[in-house]
């Protein structure tokens, strides 16, 4: 890829030299996130911009409403109202996405798949933004932007590209975890009633004592898991790029409702200190032999959206929509996003995109001093005070919604990622221990179908980092790409920096 910029240095958009575009700037070596990291906000805050007015991401997508009903008491862990009772029901909005695809691309395409619930409690609005997958390409929201690029179209040919997908993740090591999944059979889900939905991030609980754990959500599919082949997806595409939508619609039209069991993960801050990996590290799953899943509650969706634009394309997930009981992780990826997403609704939706009714609170009026701006369809708070304090009964700040502090020291920095476990133990295993070896061959054939279009370079670079992961995984792909195996094996023993200098 070419490019007409004579200077080497990285700069912000103002020309200011950037010394670091891999970490953000945290508070200790696992966060908090800083909000003085200027270059991550501009990072972010631009490309939250890039498309108007399609999603930069998930832009394609279907939605229906239905309820969550809780079936175990979890009271002892959040005192989260919607939670607080054994067969207590809250309505609810969902939608579900491709990631990278615009929106008139097709359902079947290799892609993560987004699974986005908007609960809508009695303490306002709760979205839990996840998808189809437990893990994520990246840890590091620096990497954001970059990474979707990759993913999108070539700047200078506009057509997907080999080259961009597989250059980056493959000096991306932490991404190898992700793609085993996405190249797997579980890569193309049938359609979006048979797959699950993950937090993928680490949350935090917390109950009216104050006490709090981490957890993690796993809505588990009702229907079952279904995928297509490659071959299966290719002819898909071809017969009705929009399967995947119409098979959502035309189930809860004829009655047959899609339902999710909800599992929860919940570790608490001791075992969590001295824990085999980092909690907050989204490329990485809890092992369900050390913290197995509790199911909680189930998740129907029972109607259809009466217009699509109104419903579907206008709503606004974001995972800074928390309430009392639920709060954020240090997760640095989730810190981003709390940022992000917000800001890009903002910049899609409008200042007052809270007010569209599939976003608006619907069991919790607001109360607040925000005022006017562009689409202020409501009263904009009347003639009471627009500031705080006032002496004029203005709606005040309650203490017991604030969440429970946590320990934060460091120095402030750009931290590289240093916990001591590596990012090729969990994709191994699943290679070894959790795949058959019919998955194992399908694995191999989608990646080789896909990298096979990379320059060889890439591909000795990428096929390292299978081998990494497991010999037999990185030499199955050398051998059907008809790479030297030996030269492979070589790369794979090289650190990350001299690997990417081998193969420049």
């Amino acid at each position: 890829m070419g490019s007409d910029r004579k200077q080497k240095g990285l700069t912000t958009a103002f020309g200011v030299p950037v010394g670091d575009d891999q970490n953000s700037e945290t508070a200790g070596a696992r966060g908090p996130v800083l909000l003085q990291d200027v270059h991550l906000l501009e990072k972010l805050g631009h490309f939250d911009r890039e498309r108007i007015p399609e999603r930069v991401v998930h832009a394609k997508g279907a939605g229906a409403g239905g309820y969550f009903e809780v079936t175990a008491d979890v009271t002892r862990y959040t005192k989260a109202k919607f939670l607080s009772k054994v067969g207590k029901k809250t309505e609810v909005f969902a939608r579900f996405s491709t990631v990278g695809g615009e929106k008139g691309s097709a359902d079947s395409e290799r892609d993560p798949r987004g699974f986005a619930v908007k609960f809508y409690t009695e303490d306002g609005n709760y979205d839990l933004v996840g998808n189809n997958t437990p893990v994520f390409f990246i840890r590091d929201p620096m990497k954001f932007p970059d990474f979707i690029h990759t993913q999108k179209r070539n700047p200078s040919s506009n057509l997907k590209n080999p080259d961009m997908f597989w250059d980056f993740l493959s000096l991306t090591p932490e991404s190898i975890h992700q793609i085993t999944i996405l190249f797997s059979d579980r890569g193309i889900p049938a359609t979006y009633r048979n797959m699950n939905g993950y937090s993928s991030h680490t949350y935090k609980w917390y109950n009216e004592k104050g006490d709090y754990y981490w957890v993690q959500y796993h809505f588990k599919t009702d229907q079952g898991i279904e995928n297509l082949t490659r071959e299966e997806a290719a002819a898909t595409r071809g017969r009705d790029p929009d399967h995947a939508t119409r098979d959502i619609y035309d189930a809860i039209a004829r009655g047959d409702y899609p339902s999710w069991t909800l599992e929860m993960q919940i570790m608490t801050p001791e075992q969590a200190k001295d824990y085999r990996f980092d909690i907050l590290d989204i490329t990485k799953v809890w092992p369900h032999a050390d913290f197995p899943p509790v199911k909680i509650g189930k998740l129907v969706l029972n109607r259809n959206p009466v217009n699509y634009f109104a419903e579907v394309e206008q709503a606004a997930f974001s995972p800074s929509n928390l309430v009392p009981g639920i709060a954020a992780s240090p997760d640095k990826m989730l810190q981003a996003r709390l940022f992000s997403y917000h800001d890009t609704h903002l910049h899609r939706l409008g200042p007052n995109y809270h007010l569209i009714p599939v976003n608006a609170s619907k069991n919790a009026p607001e109360q607040n001093y925000q005022r006017d701006g562009f689409m202020r369809t409501d009263s904009g708070g009347g003639g009471g005070p627009n500031y705080w304090p006032n002496s004029f009964d203005g709606p005040s700040p309650d203490i017991s919604a604030k969440d429970p502090s946590f320990d934060v020291s460091g120095k402030a920095d750009r931290h590289p990622y240093s916990y001591p476990n590596d990012d090729f133990v969990q994709p191994g295993n699943l290679y070894r221990d959790v795949m058959t070896e019919r998955d194992r061959e399908n694995l191999v054939g989608n990646i080789v179908s896909h990298l096979s279009g990379a320059q060889k370079r890439i591909q000795l670079r990428q096929t390292a980092l299978f081998f990494k992961a497991d010999a037999d995984y990185g030499r199955r792909v050398a051998n059907e790409l008809e790479l030297d195996t030996g030269e492979v094996e070589r790369l794979a023993h090289m650190s990350q920096e001299d690997r990417a200098k081998a193969t420049k």
